[in-house]
């Protein structure tokens, strides 16, 4: 009797110990929080996808650094593109107008600087081809898109956007955009752009993905 006893002592012992190792494996570690990084540091991560662009991220291109003021998220038909808006981090930089970055993939990724051009007259998107600052441009399409607002924008949170792209040799576009609302079809915003090399522009993210 005493046998049978001991050996159900030890059977019990065994399972509370199972149980024990069991509830210690499921149970999810800690992790100690992320301290904070400064984004230019020496050895902050350099490069990045321009797909993950977001408010609150900053760029650096061509020696500029930018911050990442506010994003469009645009929709026609199943294709989708995003444009962000941008400020100089340097107080000295930025009166060229205001500037912008967009990131497309038809089918495969482009990456634009654009920034408002400021010329004498009203440009308009009326022929098939545009002589602007002695570069001709063609016109390579025309359209009308859904967009979501993220950040800062001066836009609604959602809303329509009618454009007109325009392109040249070496890289080089001439971009028109205006948003239709209650007073009318709005007024053309004229921009003139390059394309961005592969690893020439660099993305320091704001805050966790």
């Amino acid at each position: 009797m005493g046998l049978v006893l001991a050996f159900v002592g030890l059977v019990a012992l065994a399972a509370v110990v199972v149980t024990f190792v069991l509830r210690a494996r499921a149970k999810p570690r800690a992790t100690a929080p992320r301290a904070p990084r400064d984004p230019f540091a020496p050895d902050a991560e350099t490069g990045g996808d321009p797909r993950t662009l977001k408010a609150g991220d900053m760029v650096e291109y061509l020696g500029q650094r930018l911050f990442v003021r506010g994003s469009l998220r645009l929709t026609e038909g199943g294709f989708t593109w995003s444009e962000h808006f941008l400020d100089p981090m340097d107080a000295d930089v930025g009166e060229d107008g205001r500037r912008w970055i967009s990131v497309e993939e038809d089918p495969d990724l482009e990456v634009m600087l654009w920034t408002e051009y400021r010329g004498e007259g009203e440009l308009l998107p009326s022929a098939k081809t545009l002589t602007v600052e002695g570069v001709t441009y063609v016109r390579a399409e025309h359209g009308t898109a859904a967009y979501r607002s993220e950040g800062t924008t001066g836009l609604g949170a959602d809303g329509r956007v009618e454009y007109a792209d325009y392109e040249a040799p070496g890289g080089r576009g001439l971009a028109f955009e205006r948003f239709p609302g209650a007073g009318g079809p709005g007024r053309w915003e004229v921009s003139l752009g390059e394309r961005v090399p592969r690893g020439t522009l660099t993305i320091y993210p704001g805050g966790d993905a």
